[in-house]
């Protein structure tokens, strides 16, 4: 490994919040230097937009550079024009994303984005002595194609696994639930720990049939590795006591990335911990992610390597790579903040950062690295009477006790019309496995929904109070892998536009 990455993980042990701002200004602004210089369509735009680089001198400088994006850069140049110095004569790694139009838009990444992610994953390997000890089994349930996750995470164990001879196994079925349940049954019980890698949805999955095929999951010490979408806290107190996880801060991890760029920042303890405080006290909440209804995914980044802008609530990132991007228009809203004003925030509200990791067991395990938070973007979002409706909202009710006796947790929502041209909330729901729907679960389905809406939106309870009927939000249950919105294998979608 290069000497360059072999070092990270002391700088993120060690250094301190300062430290970390002036390299994120300093690496930000090398970046940009080296692009406006070595690739050509880059040159080409910052030309165009009539930003000379010689003007740009300081970090507050770099702030008035052009922003690209994904249509006025990545779509806008020939491909090959996107690399450093325009050549394509280099080992590459080529991915690819449909997006929502089904066309392929193709990105790359060469060794030092795999070394970005092995300094992750390893990261969070030795987060669990276990996990060091051995043997441990590593499954990956990612899609296995042209698509970035499961390759990227592959690559990364393999990496980790194999530089730093740590005492891990690899296998790799993909979204293949009946390989998975049998990896469980048939090849798990010789390892001391198991940790898998998938979806959320997909994961929740293996472990609720893994019990229905008689598989004894209490026996496993599992540890488990997101990426692809946010969850809820509900979702991790589901998945933690399902698989029985000894720490949910150290033992559950999701990733923040980008098609471009790949992981660009992780779930650490300090960053759940953060989430969980503020999940449970309105006012931390507010000191750390403003007004806002949504909760987002909150994640630390390494500044040698990545670096963020938040600019009127959009995320900026900049970073290198086979075709490096600079102040990149993520399409993501959030924010971020240093280590120093997280501590900050929680202070104000009369909660010591040290004696709060130290109750959960991870005094020892905190990062001072920068923060981002992540809200779901309003595309992905379905409106009601014009009130945005967030999965994360249902998602909530969904892991309520009461609805996982029959239902998985994975739903579709849309936004349809009735005969009387009245609009409603549709909610389809999966029902587990060998179920059938009874009156009662719709009673308790909507019961449940329509308290959470009216608890996370008070726009939406305002519109209850005065529609004053049941109507305008309906459940509609489907049978356990229907085709039509929960076919096995796919990535959950949680709204559909029609």
């Amino acid at each position: 490994m290069e000497p360059r990455f072999d070092r990270v993980l002391t700088d993120v042990a060690a250094k301190r919040s300062s430290f970390w701002q002036k390299t994120g200004e300093r690496q930000a602004l090398a970046l940009f230097k080296s692009a406006a210089a070595r690739v050509p369509a880059y040159k080409d735009f910052l030309k165009k937009n009539r930003v000379n680089p010689e003007k740009i001198k300081s970090f507050k400088d770099f702030s008035l550079v052009t922003p690209t994006d994904k249509y006025n850069y990545v779509h806008a140049y020939p491909y090959e024009k996107l690399f450093w110095d325009g050549d394509l004569k280099r080992p590459i790694t080529i991915h690819a994303t449909s997006g929502s139009t089904g066309e392929p838009t193709y990105f790359q990444r060469r060794i030092e984005s795999d070394l970005v992610r092995e300094v992750i994953i390893e990261n969070f390997f030795r987060q669990n002595d276990l996990t060091l000890e051995g043997p441990t089994l590593f499954i990956v349930s990612f899609g296995m194609g042209v698509w970035s996750a499961g390759l990227g995470i592959y690559t990364a164990a393999y990496l980790a696994a194999n530089w730093k001879e740590l005492p891990i196994s690899i296998i790799s079925p993909g979204v293949n639930k009946l390989e998975v349940l049998k990896i469980l049954k048939r090849l798990a019980p010789r390892f001391k720990q198991v940790i898998i890698a998938g979806y959320p949805p997909f994961v929740k999955d293996i472990m609720d049939d893994a019990k229905s095929a008689g598989i004894r999951i209490k026996d496993f010490k599992f540890r488990f590795v997101f990426t692809g979408e946010a969850f809820t806290e509900e979702f991790r107190d589901y998945i933690m006591e399902t698989g029985s996880v000894e720490n949910m801060y150290t033992d559950t991890m999701n990733t923040y990335g980008t098609s471009e760029l790949g992981a660009i920042a992780v779930e650490t303890p300090l960053a759940i911990l953060g989430r969980r405080l503020a999940y449970r006290d309105k006012n931390v909440f507010r000191a750390l992610f403003g007004e806002t209804v949504k909760t987002p995914t909150l994640a630390q980044y390494i500044p040698h390597f990545v670096n963020f802008e938040c600019v009127n609530g959009e995320l900026f990132v900049t970073g290198d790579s086979a075709a490096p991007l600079v102040r990149y228009e993520t399409g993501d809203n959030g924010g971020i903040m240093t280590f120093d004003r997280f501590r900050e925030a929680l202070a104000q509200n009369d909660i010591d950062l040290e004696r709060e990791a130290a109750r959960v067991d991870i005094a020892g395990r905190l990062s001072e690295l920068p923060l981002v938070y992540v809200y779901e973007r309003k595309n992905l979002a379905t409106t009601l009477y014009g009130i945005l409706i967030y999965p994360e909202f249902v998602k909530r009710a969904l892991f309520k006790k009461p609805l996982l006796r029959f239902l998985t947790g994975k739903f579709t929502m849309i936004t349809r019309y009735d005969r009387s041209k009245n609009q409603y909330l549709e909610l389809n729901l999966e029902l587990r496995k060998d179920l059938h729907e009874k009156v009662h679960h719709h009673e308790h389905a909507h019961k449940h929904i329509m308290s959470t809406l009216r608890e996370r939106s008070s726009e939406f309870r305002e519109l209850s109070d005065q529609l004053k009927r049941k109507s305008f939000v309906k459940v509609v249950f489907w049978p356990y892998e229907h085709h039509e919105y929960f076919a096995p294998g796919n990535k959950q979608k949680w709204v559909k536009k029609i």
